[in-house]
């Protein structure tokens, strides 16, 4: 098996901006593989970086221990005196999937400790904001804890930790998102992007960072003999690996080695029935196979369901599904959240063409846009505003701030960057050079938010478009689409794409195979209102022509599909289709290349 490899591919669409398609190189000659890995799998392994065969060693010992964790002795030591004393624990969680499964997570780990005083708080996001604020520490109080547990937040909750201590109660901090020039005062701090940290795990989501925390609890209390001086069966860290790899892949972390053990480990395990009641039931919903179950029904068929919840009302409903031991209670929770995201997929809906709208008033055309681009509509839902973001980013190309009314006049923004701008350090550098401007701000090089007065949302417009301008180039806005060659006819079959299925998980900065190729259309369909099913002719291949079936999902919305050319450009992944029992190879169609739209070829 081999793909062809003709470096890059520039097509010339009709808007006179350029899509580059850049074949991933593969130099055979570096692979370190046996032959148990096809040769096909060995090329797209080697273009994701991994070319020797123990690093497609995805087993648990694989993990490294957490003792370089920087905090990790100070984080024990405060929850190991908070059971042994029988002290009441918060744990203060974030309202997205990450925040629900380390929340889920945390409680579930230590009660499995002994410890039963503990309970969660999850911040209604459209009251209290982002993270551990004085505010979300006064409606902590009420509980009277002792030991608060920030999981997925709290590493920029400086007024907030100080407001807890002020109260009496001790804080642990558990998080993964870049931290400030200046730490909060916290009891014990976890988060391997501190400074100082040794911890080779950089790009674990907040639910790996617990997870590693809780994991080291367990050694450290068996080793003291607390399990056995209780008579309590010692908890087995790998039964909470379905919320840890759920966590992990809807948070969109990069699939490094690390990531990959715990994802791949959840799956397994998953795909043995062995999970939450709640995640199980949110598959049935979305009517996913768990036994065929990979990365990407996770990230998009529960991760979506989950976040609904934190996004139109209270993730309390989604962290108590996660935490459900019956099944029936799992399956009311479940369809409460399938149900928000329905409501969330319509609202998603209108405030794209809304969005749309409003450039096309503007007439704002991709060379007169804005290249770090700024919308705001009183009317659009705060919980959706980074939903749009991410959409407005992939269609335009270049960084997008979308902005939705918050509380007393002030405006909250959900940020989605491009490869090559780091959208935080952005933030960060604006709120430097204009004092006062953001109130707030936080995240990651690929997104952040914010929230600043409304009076502030024009000279802001100015100084992110300025400071994007300042650091990007002209090309970078020039979008690139990555693939890994072109694959044979001979290659196009359901063997090969059971390979492919089975060779991830795959994810964030280690993405499933995609391909390019030109086929002929013997048929094309619309289903579903919106979704484009085709039967495309393969190359001959000796004195035969293959077919194999494709679905462009989205593309009646994407394209004008009533006159289809009879020969196109594709790019596709090949994937497993099961329908009726049968199982069959199928193409994924991800971009429809029209060929009249293509001006010229290098």
């Amino acid at each position: 098996m081999g793909i062809k490899s003709l470096g890059i591919r520039v097509l010339e669409q009709e808007d006179s901006r350029h899509k580059k398609i850049r074949y991933r190189s593969a130099d055979p000659d570096l692979c370190r593989f046996d032959d148990s890995v096809p040769t096909l799998l060995q090329r797209i392994y080697a273009g994701r970086g991994v070319t020797r065969q123990d690093e497609l060693n995805l087993a648990l010992t694989e993990l490294p221990p957490p003792d370089q964790l920087l905090g990790i002795e100070e984080a024990l030591t405060l929850l190991t005196e908070a059971l042994s004393e029988n002290l009441s624990i918060l744990v203060v969680g974030d309202f997205d999937a990450d925040g629900a499964t380390s929340t889920a997570l945390s409680v579930l780990a230590l009660r499995s400790m002994g410890h039963q005083r503990v309970d969660f708080l999850v911040p209604d996001r459209f009251q209290y904001g982002y993270g551990l604020t004085p505010e979300i520490v006064a409606l902590a109080s009420q509980q009277q804890p002792d030991l608060l547990i920030t999981v997925d937040n709290g590493i920029s909750s400086n007024a907030g930790v100080d407001a807890a201590r002020a109260l009496g109660m001790r804080v642990l901090i558990t998080d993964h998102h870049l931290p400030g020039a200046e730490l909060p005062e916290a009891d014990a701090i976890v988060n391997p992007h501190q400074s100082g940290c040794l911890f080779v795990g950089k790009n674990l989501a907040g639910v790996g960072v617990i997870f590693y925390v809780m994991s080291a609890l367990r050694s450290r209390l068996r080793d003291s003999g607390w399990f056995a001086d209780r008579g309590l069966e010692q908890p087995n860290m790998a039964r909470w690996l379905d919320l840890v790899a759920l966590g992990t892949v809807a948070d969109v972390v990069p699939l490094d080695k690390i990531n990959r053990v715990l994802v791949s480990q959840g799956l397994a395990r998953m795909r043995a029935g062995q999970m939450r009641p709640g995640i199980q039931a949110l598959l049935e919903l979305a009517n996913r196979d768990h036994r065929r179950l990979v990365a990407a029904d996770l990230g998009f068929a529960i991760g979506p369901r989950l976040n609904a919840a934190g996004r139109l009302e209270d993730m309390t409903i989604g962290i108590n599904c996660l935490l459900a031991d019956d099944v029936a209670r799992a399956r009311e929770l479940a369809l409460q959240l399938d149900e928000l995201n329905r409501d969330r997929r319509i609202i998603e809906a209108d405030m794209q063409r809304e969005a749309l709208a409003i450039i096309q008033e503007l007439h704002l055309d991709e060379e007169s846009m804005a290249w770090g681009l700024c919308l705001l509509d009183v009317e659009w839902h705060q919980g959706v505003v980074g939903l749009l973001a991410s959409r407005l980013k992939e269609r335009f190309h270049r960084p997008v701030i979308v902005f939705a009314q918050g509380q007393n006049g002030e405006l909250k923004g959900s940020a989605r960057s491009i490869p090559g701008l780091h959208i935080r350090d952005v933030l960060d550098t604006i709120a430097t050079e204009y004092p006062g401007m953001i109130d707030k701000f936080g995240g990651h090089a690929m997104a952040a938010g914010l929230s600043l007065s409304a009076r502030e949302f024009a000279d802001f417009s100015v100084a992110f478009d300025t400071e994007v301008r300042r650091l990007l180039t002209a090309s970078e806005l020039q979008a690139e689409i990555i693939v890994d060659g072109e694959l044979l006819s001979e290659e196009m079959n359901l063997l090969v794409a059971q390979q492919l299925r089975d060779g991830g998980p795959w994810g964030q900065h280690f993405p499933e195979p995609g391909f390019y190729g030109e086929f002929d259309i013997i048929e094309h369909r619309i289903v579903a209102e919106k979704h484009l099913k085709m039967t495309l002719s393969l190359p001959a291949s000796g004195s035969d022509k293959g077919y194999i079936d494709a679905i462009a999902f989205g593309a009646v919305d994407k394209h004008d599909v009533s006159d289809l050319p009879r020969r196109m450009e594709m790019i596709y992944r090949l994937d497993v289709n099961e329908f009726r029992g049968r199982q069959s190879a199928q193409l994924l169609v991800d971009q429809l290349l029209i060929p009249e739209k293509s001006l010229s070829h290098e």
